[in-house]
Formats: structure tokens, sequence, C-alpha cells
């Protein structure tokens, strides 16, 4: 059964102040996301040491926020595999509330925003997209890296991409209405998951970790 680590990227400006990140800026990490990167490479490390991983697989969103993740990541572990880049995961695409917080668009567009909290899934954010439309391009990575890892218990792979691609590929795993994804799964910056594939079902063994030092940092993360 291969391992597959899927990680949030760190903390930035936007989730540390709740307002929404999308793919219309693509800033650096915060300083604050800088440290806790450093600390997730840390615990990845250790996971890491208590898994079978003859072969790695590393796979970043191209967004600089993740990148930057990713470098620290690979700078602890010393490996040496390539970082592929993977726009199938970069982060829903918000339109018109892209910069947004939860209130804000709350007051902008009250009707479209009631209908996307009842159904994220099948609701377009307003000139964005649905989680559905995240799933799609997301999900053409993932799955068959999905696949790779379940031929071979000696295989890892570490993704780092974002909140709404991680909580939709966790919620199918665990079989969950799609349309819950935002209810149901919660992933904070730094925070990461571990599955591992085989021939049976998925085993999730972790979700939303949290790197030793994370809990309590004052971060309020975009929906």
């Amino acid at each position: 059964m291969g391992s597959l680590i899927l990680v949030r990227h760190a903390t930035t400006a936007a989730s540390e102040s709740g307002r929404n990140l999308g793919q219309r800026g693509d800033p650096p990490l915060a300083a604050a996301g800088q440290q806790l990167a450093t600390r997730l490479a840390a615990a990845l490390r250790a996971e890491l040491d208590e898994l079978p991983h003859d072969q790695i697989r590393l796979v970043s969103s191209p967004a600089l926020r993740c990148r930057q993740t990713m470098a620290a990541i690979v700078r602890r572990l010393g490996v040496l595999a390539e970082v592929e880049r993977a726009a199938g995961v970069l982060e829903i695409d918000y339109g018109e509330w892209d910069g947004l917080t939860a209130d804000e668009c709350r007051t902008r567009d009250p009707e479209r925003r009631a209908a996307w909290e009842a159904d994220p899934y099948m609701t377009r954010c307003p000139g964005g997209e649905s989680g559905a439309d995240v799933a799609r391009r997301a999900f053409a990575v993932l799955s068959p890296l999905e696949a790779w890892l379940a031929a071979d218990r000696a295989r890892c792979g570490i993704v780092v991409a974002h909140n709404h691609v991680n909580r939709l590929w966790l919620c199918a795993l665990m079989g969950w209405p799609m349309r819950e994804y935002r209810d149901r799964l919660a992933q904070d910056p730094g925070g990461y998951s571990l599955v591992t594939f085989g021939p049976q079902a998925p085993v999730v063994r972790r979700v939303n970790a949290a790197p030793e030092g994370r809990l309590g940092e004052p971060t309020v993360t975009s929906v």
C-alpha cells in the first residue's frame, strides 16, 4: 500500500485575515507561513521515516505559496526527486469573490452566497468555479497518482495543494456526499493528511494533522 501525504500550503496574508485567495493573485507565504512551512517539513520528515519510500513523487500546485511550502519540505527531506507542477490542483477560482471575506461575499451576493454555502459542489462562485469544476481538473491529477501508489507499498507521494482541492479529494475518498465537503472537512494552513492506497479501499490515517507549533496560531482560513 503506497502512501500519499496531502498538504495544504502554509499561511499567507490572506489566510491570516480570512480573505479568499484563489487564482487571481499569487502572493508569497507570510513570515509566519515561512516558519510554519519549516515546522511542517520537520513533521513530514518524521512521517517519512516511518513509511516505506523507495520511490517518491513530489507534486505541487504552481501557486507561489505552494511552491514555497514544497521547497521547505524538499530541503528538510533531502530528496532528489523533481517537483512536478500540476495546474489541475490550483485553488478554486473565486471569481468576483476573490479577496473578499465570507461576510463581504454575503453582503455583495446574498442569494448566490446562500446557494453556494448550501451546495458549493454544484454552485459556482460568480465569475468563477464550483466545487465540481475543481474536482474535475484536480482528480485528473490525483487519480493517476493514486493508481501509481496503489501498485507498490514502497511508493510515497507528497502533494502540496489548496483548501478546496484537498477537502474535495478527501470527501470523495470518504464516500461522503460531495456537496458536504466544506461542512465535513477542514484544511488549515500547513495541515496535512495521510492516506494509504492498495488493492482494497483507501485507508485514511490522518486528516488535517497539525505540525508542532501550529495549534493556537491566529489564523482565520479563507472559505
